[in-house]
């Protein structure tokens, strides 16, 4: 039987772990896909990546990294994308994951000039182009949902299609093909997740002029953003 699988790229921190479980237990839940149907890949820990013909689709989950670090498991996971969008099989890669994609596509990501983005964020769909997509077509044309990230993806692959921003982030969805998606965003994130990542980035948001506590309190649920998730895992 093939397997919804989701690559595990990183860990959250120890005592965020132990409160909430770390990225693949929210993007599972996120997914709401049978947990027979699931498996989860520890690629950064050196697990080894399935054959493609194993995969009914795949999820790329967040960081702690950098992609532009090109650590071995990290390009290691990079070329095997390259091998996933060759085949056709469904892909979403999510922040990390979604910098990999772009890169594995023949897109360029790195720091974003203007810093990082947290917190709660509005997210604007382009009706146009994701009229027909099988992910976007059904998302309102604005929704707010939680993003943390340094990188960004600042050149989309040739020929991809251009799905979402937000103000800070230009290219916060995109897909390539019919089959494979990226999003900047956090569609497995809690607001209370989210919470908790701006406290753990508190002094460096002190530092760079910015205010944690206003942060905080514009972080509001966002239970349009998961249907991401439960839709990419409908298709697959």
């Amino acid at each position: 039987m093939k397997k919804l699988c989701i690559i595990k790229l990183g860990t959250t921190y120890a005592d965020m772990k132990s409160r909430f479980g770390d990225f693949e237990h929210w993007t599972q839940n996120g997914l709401d896909a049978p947990g027979a149907f699931v498996r989860i890949v520890d690629a950064k820990n050196g697990q080894g990546l399935p054959a493609p013909e194993k995969c009914a689709g795949a999820v790329l989950t967040g960081s702690h990294a950098m992609a532009t670090d090109n650590a071995e498991w990290s390009v290691r996971t990079e070329n095997w994308l390259k091998e996933l969008l060759h085949v056709g099989v469904p892909v979403l890669g999510i922040c990390y994951g979604h910098h990999l994609l772009a890169r594995a596509a023949g897109g360029k990501a790195g720091y974003h000039p203007r810093g990082r983005e947290v917190g709660t964020v509005q997210i604007r769909v382009f009706p146009g182009a994701a009229g027909s997509d099988p992910l976007f077509s059904a998302m309102p044309k604005r929704f707010f949902a939680h993003a943390t990230h340094s990188q960004t993806v600042f050149k989309l692959p040739p020929g991809a299609v251009h799905l979402a921003q937000s103000d800070h982030d230009p290219y916060h969805a995109f897909r390539i093909g019919g089959r494979a998606w990226g999003v900047q965003f956090h569609p497995e994130f809690s607001a209370e997740i989210m919470r908790a990542y701006i406290d753990k980035q508190a002094d460096d948001l002190i530092r760079e002029g910015r205010s944690p506590e206003h942060l905080l309190q514009n972080v509001t649920p966002t239970p349009e953003a998961p249907a991401i998730l439960s839709a990419f895992a409908r298709l697959c």
